[in-house]
């Protein structure tokens, strides 16, 4: 296993006989403590805790503690190889789940996984709860160290492509530093179902609501699960232990189940987390551990179906557009709305493309390093009231890879642009440097513009032919887009419309 390594200091915890003295030995080191007084499980045992000092070297240690029985005999169990690095938590639904043996190039990626032995992976069963659990009731795959039977298990089982790929890359550019992967998902699970009950109720969402859960490996099986009982049940269970950030790919169950609040859904529950993590480890995780997401991927092989895709997208950002912002610090993301894979619908196969474009973010943002991580994001859009052009400037990258002029809207019918029929296409007619100039269709031009969007489709492009990507790393493209311009905001004066980021 994997435990965290300093400047944090690693939380190590356990069953035993009430009010006893415990005993833990690593590496010429004794801490000891006394179990708890109060039974917290069915065999009348008792949690007991230890933090240990700051560990800076990686190991591997043996870790042994120690706890005498009423009748004088010393039980001595011992953990055997355990490193000390960066502990990841990986969550969702169907998405994170499907294993690596699913992914395109599996064969190879499962052969080459004994190359990463430093890489620890674990995979929890899904079960749900009423009631927060200090355990887990149920293991797919214990601690094990990284191999081709550890990566390359059961479909649907273990292990999860994202998470692997995610922790892989981040270990290769960390210096080979030791990464734990916890994975812990269940496919066709709307977030309500891993948001802690504080979470709902902040969304005003009724915390005693039940889901019907489709099986994710496309059979027919049905599972009513109450919301919060996942958390209970998946996530709660490893609050004890320190980590230095999460992943998280979900949404899809959400397209057509509280679609409107997913933006305060997905906050509230990342806040929550947040918090009770570090209040379970005693301060030690940090209150604001980075935690990154996939953004949504396609579903139907349709380029003209608008669906509620795009809106999940958004409010993923907080429904500013793009992450990291001032909403909710430390959240990183990967774009993953050109990797279309037909006929895969929702479970596209390209999860290197994922893994790459979530671990550059998580570089950037969890670890601080000087990496480009995303694509053109827009600061500023200028337009004159009665222009047959719109001027769209964009940052975060040193130049732009133009690789076809469609994927942008615009309305001007005002406030019936709430029905997508209205929104009509509008082209690039050219670029300079990092701006981008839009021809505006005949019917709007001398209209008010109401609002201009960019790839708001379930299914927007082509497999990486969206329109516009960063030109120095053609793998990250611009995340999709909505502006809806305002009269009253002070945007429009001397007749000229200017946005900026």
């Amino acid at each position: 296993m994997v435990l965290q390594q300093a400047p944090q200091r690693a939380v190590v915890w356990g069953y035993g006989e009430t009010s006893k003295l415990i005993t833990l030995r690593m590496d010429n080191k004794i801490y000891t403590t006394i179990s708890d007084a109060e039974p917290a499980n069915e065999q009348d045992e008792s949690i007991w805790s230890i933090t240990l000092d700051p560990v800076y070297d990686e190991g591997p240690f043996d870790i042994h503690v120690s706890q005498p029985l009423a009748n004088g005999t010393l039980v001595t169990i011992t953990i055997h190889d355990v490193l000390f690095g960066d502990v990841w938590i990986c969550s969702g639904q169907s998405n994170m789940q499907l294993t690596v043996s699913l992914i395109h190039n599996a064969t190879e990626e499962i052969v080459n996984a004994g190359k990463y032995p430093k890489i620890r992976v674990f995979t929890a069963d899904d079960e749900p709860s009423a009631t927060p659990l200090e355990e887990l009731r149920g293991i797919r795959l214990n601690w094990s160290v990284a191999s081709p039977k550890s990566i390359g298990g059961p479909n649907w089982n273990y292990m999860s492509a994202i998470c692997w790929l995610y922790g892989r890359m981040i270990h290769v550019a960390l210096g080979e530093r030791p990464i734990g992967l916890i994975a812990s998902s269940l496919g066709g699970t709307p977030i309500e179902l891993w948001m802690p009950p504080k979470a709902l109720q902040d969304c005003g969402i009724p915390s005693d609501d039940s889901v019907i859960v489709k099986s994710w490996n496309f059979s027919s099986i049905e599972t009513a699960y109450n919301h919060s009982t996942l958390f209970n049940a998946m996530i709660y269970p490893f609050m004890r232990t320190v980590i230095y950030g999460a992943i998280w790919y979900q949404g899809e169950a959400n397209r057509d189940y509280n679609t409107h609040k997913y933006a305060c859904s997905f906050a509230k529950m990342i806040q929550h987390w947040r918090e009770i993590w570090n209040e379970r480890t005693n301060d030690i995780t940090d209150i604001q551990f980075p935690f990154g997401f996939v953004q949504l991927s396609t579903f139907a092989n349709n380029s003209e179906y608008i669906g509620s895709y795009p809106e999940i997208r958004w409010h993923q950002t907080f429904d500013v557009g793009y992450v990291p912002n001032n909403v909710v610090p430390k959240v990183f993301m990967a774009v993953t709305l050109d990797l279309r894979d037909d006929p895969n619908g929702d479970h596209p196969r390209y999860k290197h493309d994922v893994g790459y474009r979530l671990s550059r973010s998580g570089l950037a943002i969890a670890y601080n390093q000087q990496v480009e991580f995303q694509g053109p994001i827009v600061q500023n859009i200028v337009y004159f009231i009665g222009s047959q052009t719109i001027n769209m400037t964009y940052t975060a990258v040193s130049n732009i890879d133009l690789r076809n002029p469609n994927g942008f809207e615009i309305c001007c019918q005002g406030s019936k642009c709430a029905n997508d029929s209205l929104w009509i296409p509008i082209t690039i007619s050219s670029r300079v440097g990092l701006t981008i100039t839009l021809s505006i269709p005949i019917s709007c031009i001398g209209q008010q513009l109401y609002g201009i969007r960019y790839l708001w489709r379930e299914t927007p492009c082509p497999f990486k032919q969206a329109a516009i990507y960063s030109f120095t790393d053609p793998n990250l493209p611009s995340p999709p887009y909505l502006k809806l311009f305002s009269t009253d905001c002070g945007e429009v004066e001397n007749n000229i419309f200017t946005y900026k980021r």
